[in-house]
Parts: C-alpha cells; structure tokens; sequence
C-alpha cells in the first residue's frame, strides 16, 4: 500500500471529496484504486475561520509500483510502514519462575499483557483497589471529604492516568510503531475505534473504567495474576540480584526479575529503594496550580467562528512562556470541557490535577499553569525532589483550610497581589471545594513571579487568557517524577540486575501512551533475559 500524508480538505467537506482529493493527488482514474483507509485525521486550525481537515490516507492500488516511481519526488508519497507488532520470544512451557510486576497503571499494565501474551504468566502487585471499588473512594475524598492513603487517584487499578483526560497521544519518537500495539490493545478492550485515526485520541475516566478491566481479564485469560491490596514493602537483594519481593502482609514471592512500575506518586517505594542501595538520582519536574476558564472562551479563540462544531469538539491548547527571571512556564495536561481534582496520595495535603470525561462537555476548561524547576532548587539526597513536593502540598492543605478543600484566588486579584474573597463569574470545578485566599505564598517566590509574567503573555496568544474571574487553585506537584532510577542498555538498574525500573515513576514516561510503550519496551527486555 502507499501512504499519502499532508491531504488537506475543508472541514465541511461532502464524503466524496476525500475521494476525489486522493485520485487528484496520486494523478489515477478511479478504476485504479482499490480501496483506501484513513490512518490519522487531524487539523490545521491557523486560521480559525477557515479550518481545514488534514489527513493520512492508506491506498491501495492496481498498479501501486509504477506510481510510486512515476511519484518517488513528492515528499508526501510513500510506502506505508508495516505497523504490525512481533513478540520477541515466547516463554518455555517449563518456565522455573515468574516475572513481578509491581503497579496496575498503563506501564504495568501493558507490561503485563505484553509478557501475557508471550507466555510468562507474570504476577501484578497492586497497592490500591480494583479500579471500579477505587473509583468509589476516590469519589468518597470529592464529595465528602473521606481520604483514603491507599485507594484514590494515584493508587489503584489504571494508575492516575485513570482520572485524567484520557490522552492518547504523545511526543515520544517510536520507530517500532508499538504506541499502535497500544491503540490496538485499546480498541479491543472497548475503547472507541477513532483512536486508531483521530491526530489527538483521548478516552475519558468512565470509559477507562471498562477498557482498564477488559486488560485485566485478558492478561488473567492468559495466565497471569493481578492481586490487589497487595503493597510491596520491600525487594530482596543479594549481591547485586534481585533475589523476590516482600509485602506488606509480610507474603514473600521468590523471583530474580522484578518489573518496577510504580508511577510517580510511591513515594515510600523510592524511599525503600534508596535504602536498599538502588542508584536514583533527581531529575528536573514543575509546580504550578490549575487555572479554569469557561470552555466556550477556549473555544471561541481557538475555533472562531467554527466553535461548536461537531469534529472539533472542545478546543484545547498548548503555550509555553519564557520569563525574564530565567523560568519557563507552561500550560500542563490542558483538559478540556473537564474538571479539577483533588489527587492527593497522603494524608494532610492537597494536591490538584485534571480530568474530562469522553465527551468534554463540563462548562470549564483546565489547564495546569506551572514552572520548570531543577535539582538546583531543592539540593539535597536523590529524594530531595519529594520533600520540596510535600512542603508545597502541606502548606496547601493548610491554606485551603486544612479539610482538604484547594486554596484558590481569581486571576485578577492574584495579578493584582491581592487576596480573593468571592467568586465571579467561573465557577471553579474542584471537589470537596475551593478556599478563596491569597496564593502568592503558595509556590515559591520564583515560581509566583514567572505566573504572574505569563499569564498576561498567554493572554496575547488567547484572548481572555486573563480574564480576570478565571480561577487558579493550587497546588500542582505531581507533573512528573521528581526522580529517575537510572537503567542501562538492558533496561535494568544501573546496579541492580534483575530489577526493571519502568515508566513515569522511574523517569522515562509522562502520560498514559508513553507510559503504556515504555511498559512493553521493558517488558520486552524482561523477557529475553529470562529465556538466556
């Protein structure tokens, strides 16, 4: 098949026009082209009141070869990459031991399918809840107040990519298409088949819901064993080999290939690691707070006189400003038509994110608004990083009131330097509820002084940006993992052999695609050493 990139029509554009642009475009008659399939569908939005579709069309042909010679100059004319995923190995039916998992996100997860579907009856430990009774704790902190340490949005089946957008796209270079194994795996579980085309796929918590259980009864289907409520609180180590895993009910599982896969939120994981002699080092992460506005403002500025429009849907968007005092500030896992959550993972502090559901039809857009900050901000040990996070969010916590309700200022009074004291006209979305005070002591001084520098500069790329009734609610800790456990060419631990540090919690994924890919990449190597 050849693969045509760049196609561009109108938005309104009648169905048989995409088949015309495609004849136009490789110079055929209609009798030579055998069929065609859309690969992605995406837009150009630079003029909002002239948005076109644009899209990736797989065709194929009568006489494919001669074409592609008669067309081998046009930069949009190709060969369509074989984006079929390939086991690496197969397990022995005489297996002496099963690999560990530890941690039900999107990485542990598909690492678990993956090794699965290959064979190794792989064992998931799972600190949280099932994710249908943690989506009834996670409800019980919203709506009444009731944390739960081990059951909410970061622990428990489907990890905190669960309650979040959905998003299913990413940045990430991936020459071996496995985010299409992903988006495959996905659709199988029950997720909309226009993931596999749209340019910007997202699920949606609900959803999610469905898809992260079907995964689960795949991966027992095919031997595997996802145990819940199952914290591990220490990994045996002998002489540089990872020797099984203790848990917390005091449970030994004697294994030499443990698959880490904690997200970044196991805050007394990477403490035990530390401890254990298992290299970590810092890495660089951002603070900031949530900031809503009325998603019909967004959607206006970003779609004109096309906001509403059905293939749109609501607009989201992406700005990055560079301050005068050397920080960047950036718009973070943006949410549209969605709402703030209260995410926190430890008693006595509050710690924001957001979510949409699949349709994006609440009436605010959210965004995180945060700085870029570095190990230079919070010397110290390798867990440094997770002390600055939790001053941060403890003083949140007292701020907000000390009931878990967010501390939050509206925009102008927070341009301004003044404290807020009523609502105006954004309503914030935030369960158990928003504290109005003054969030200048919230963040750091560096921190509040680039906010206040950006917020005027993203006005000029979205009107209204500004508004003075949008509403900020702090405070924004957990962007990424504040560490990295180092691993080598082999995807093991620096120091440790049979340890596999794996996605977001190990540094090396930020979003549910990354993650779900860098899981199988893991999973991958986790399996030929156990083959050797």
């Amino acid at each position: 098949m050849l693969r045509i990139t760049e196609l561009k029509l109108p938005l309104d554009h009648p169905e048989n026009k995409l088949r015309a642009a495609i004849l136009d475009r490789l110079g055929i008659g209609t009798e030579e082209l055998i069929a065609y399939t859309i690969f992605r569908q995406g837009f150009d939005a630079r003029k909002r009141n002239a948005i076109l579709l644009v899209y990736t069309i797989d065709v194929e042909l009568s006489n494919e070869q001669t074409i592609l010679n008669r067309l081998q100059d046009d930069p949009h004319i190709s060969l369509t990459p074989d984006c079929s995923y390939r086991f690496v190995t197969q397990a022995s039916k005489e297996l002496a031991q099963r690999p560990v998992i530890i941690g039900t996100g999107p990485c542990g997860l598909f690492a678990g399918l993956i090794l699965a579907q290959m064979g190794f009856r792989p064992i998931i430990l799972e600190r949280g809840k099932a994710v249908r009774e943690r989506t009834k704790d996670t409800f019980g902190l919203w709506r009444k107040g009731q944390f739960n340490p081990e059951s909410n949005v970061q622990f428990g089946e489907g990890g905190a990519g669960t309650f979040s957008d959905g998003k299913l796209h990413t940045q990430i270079k991936d020459p071996n298409h496995y985010g299409r194994k992903v988006l495959t795996e996905f659709v199988k579980a029950g997720a909309p088949n226009e993931i596999l085309h749209i340019s910007k796929p997202h699920i949606g918590t609900f959803r999610l819901v469905t898809v992260v259980e079907q995964i689960r009864a795949t991966i027992e289907s095919l031997g595997g064993e996802i145990r819940f409520q199952s914290r591990v609180d220490d990994i045996d180590i002998n002489n540089g080999q990872v020797r099984g895993v203790v848990l917390a009910s005091g449970e030994r599982i004697n294994t030499n290939h443990v698959l880490l896969a904690v997200g970044h939120s196991a805050r007394d994981t990477f403490k035990m690691l530390y401890e254990r002699g298992v290299y970590i080092e810092a890495k660089p992460f951002s603070i900031g707070f949530r900031i809503e506005h009325p998603q019909s403002l967004i959607d206006t500025c970003r779609w004109g006189s096309n906001a509403g429009h059905p293939l749109l849907g609501a607009a989201d968007y992406k700005l990055v400003h560079h301050c005068s005092n050397g920080r960047s500030v950036y718009s973070f896992c943006m949410c549209p038509g969605g709402t703030v959550v209260a995410a926190t993972s430890e008693a006595g502090h509050v710690v924001t994110n957001g979510m949409s559901q699949y349709s994006r039809n609440e009436r605010n857009a959210n965004s995180g608004i945060v700085v870029g900050i570095t190990p230079d901000d919070y010397p110290g040990h390798p867990l440094a990083g997770i002390d600055f996070q939790r001053r941060l969010e403890a003083g949140a916590f007292k701020l907000g009131g000390e009931s878990y309700e967010a501390p939050g200022q509206l925009v102008g009074d927070f341009l301004a330097q003044r404290p807020s004291s009523a609502l105006g006209a954004v309503h914030p979305s935030y369960t158990p509820g928003v504290h109005l005070c003054d969030l200048s002591s919230a963040l750091p001084d560096y921190a509040i002084a680039a906010i206040r520098e950006a917020i005027p500069a993203f006005d000029k790329k979205i009107k209204g940006f500004a508004m003075k009734d949008a509403v900020l609610t702090g405070v924004e800790t957990r962007t990424s993992s504040p560490i990295r456990i180092k691993r080598n060419e082999h995807y093991q631990s620096l120091n440790i052999k049979g340890l596999y540090p794996a996605g977001e919690g190990a540094g090396y994924a930020g979003g549910i695609l990354s993650a779900a890919v860098d899981g199988i990449k893991v999973a991958e190597a986790l399996a030929l050493d156990m083959i050797k």
